[in-house]
């Protein structure tokens, strides 16, 4: 049997925060001229507009996301340095569209190649990348499609390494958003680069084409692409207040759309919802008792610092039932769950977290054992 605990509080577990307060129905997010989009909160990955978000799309260049997240995890391994030269390979060097402009033959830094990647959209210095990492591209596009599957993009392939168009290379709005939110939470160190407005190699300075660096300073990030396959997309993130979200727009019919549609959902996302930070990493939500215990009672809590998304308005209108089973027996460990947060608005569940012991209650002696034993006959 579990011991259920209604709480009706602000999440700041303020008693005097008794009585929902009201607040006002999200309107349906803009119309944008697109196949599809997705845009989520870039702290709990909650959805806040979608159209078709798991359809199958060409990504053009937004495959370029999935080709710096390797080199990223590539550099925080040791496999590779930013340091390291690389040889322009024949192959780098003869690719067609968007190019670094980067002569076969010449070494160039990896540093300077992921610029390329990330601000010129280099197909020339995605190859050479991907060769320096992988030995071939072809290898290359199979750790493509592992990182995908350990991030759970499950509706992606990728066979190359720039997005130049394939029937077998493809992914989703969904998809894409998993892979923006990896790259900004793992490599804060490497996503600044993705608000970068320009970046010359030899003497030819080349923009970033996300248009909105310019028009929205709270958008840092992260890329651009576009085939006559796939159309105009657009990935882009942008922070204020503390508020992170990710748009992923594909099949636009031209930059503007693009760019407008994608700021649309931006100034969407954040006019009409907000992130709020429930409980801090460690900090204790409630005692549970633990029976046959050395301590009686062992706090429990959450690893990491736990986020929800809600509709602005909404926050002192949230419901929280706490269930913690009636009998928790010795030994315990740390990080152990024993018992689950329910949280609901207006009657619907918007976050279910498992609470863990956030110190270890190790078996207690023989009398302890023997004087809850007998209690236990009685609970």
């Amino acid at each position: 049997m579990k011991t259920r605990l209604l709480f009706l509080f602000s999440l700041i577990l303020a008693a005097n925060n008794v009585f929902a307060a009201d607040f006002r129905p999200v309107p349906a997010p803009p119309i944008v001229g697109a196949t599809s989009y997705l845009m989520i909160d870039g702290t709990t990955g909650h959805a806040l507009a979608s159209l078709k978000p798991d359809i199958p799309v060409p990504p053009a260049s937004l495959t370029k996301i999935m080709t710096a997240y390797i080199v990223f995890n590539a550099l925080r391994d040791g496999q590779v340095n930013l340091e390291d030269e690389v040889t322009i390979s024949e192959k780098a060097w003869r690719m067609p569209g968007s190019r670094m402009f980067i002569e076969v033959g010449t070494r160039v830094g990896v540093q300077d190649l992921l610029l390329g990647v990330i601000v010129q959209s280099g197909n020339d210095a995605s190859v050479a990348l991907a060769e320096h990492v992988a030995g071939s591209e072809s290898v290359f596009a199979e750790m493509m499609n592992q990182y995908a599957r350990d991030l759970g993009m499950t509706s992606s392939n990728f066979v190359n390494a720039t997005g130049l168009p394939d029937d077998e290379h493809y992914t989703t709005a969904r998809d894409m958003a998993l892979l923006a939110k990896a790259v900004i939470s793992e490599f804060p160190e490497y996503y600044r680069w993705y608000s970068t407005r320009e970046y010359q190699w030899g003497d030819i300075k080349q923009p970033n084409r996300n248009a909105l660096l310019w028009r929205d300073p709270s958008v840092d990030g992260m890329k651009t692409g576009h085939t006559e396959a796939a159309g105009y997309c657009l990935v882009s993130s942008a922070k204020r207040d503390g508020m992170r979200v990710i748009s992923v727009v594909f099949g636009t019919a031209s930059e503007k759309a693009r760019t407008d549609g994608s700021q649309a959902l931006i100034n969407y996302g954040f006019r009409f919802f907000e992130t709020r930070l429930l409980y801090e990493a460690g900090e204790a939500v409630t005692q549970a008792r633990i029976w046959k215990s050395a301590a009686g009672e062992t706090p429990l809590g959450v690893l990491d610092d736990l986020y929800i998304t809600l509709p602005r308005g909404a926050y002192d209108s949230l419901e929280s039932v706490l269930d913690v089973p009636a009998a928790l027996t010795a030994p315990v460990a740390e990080g152990q769950p024993l018992a689950e947060l329910r949280v609901s608005l207006n009657g619907e569940e918007v976050l279910k977290e498992p609470l863990r012991a956030l110190e270890g209650n190790p078996a207690g002696s023989i009398w302890q054992r023997t004087v809850d034993g007998v209690k236990l006959w009685f609970e």
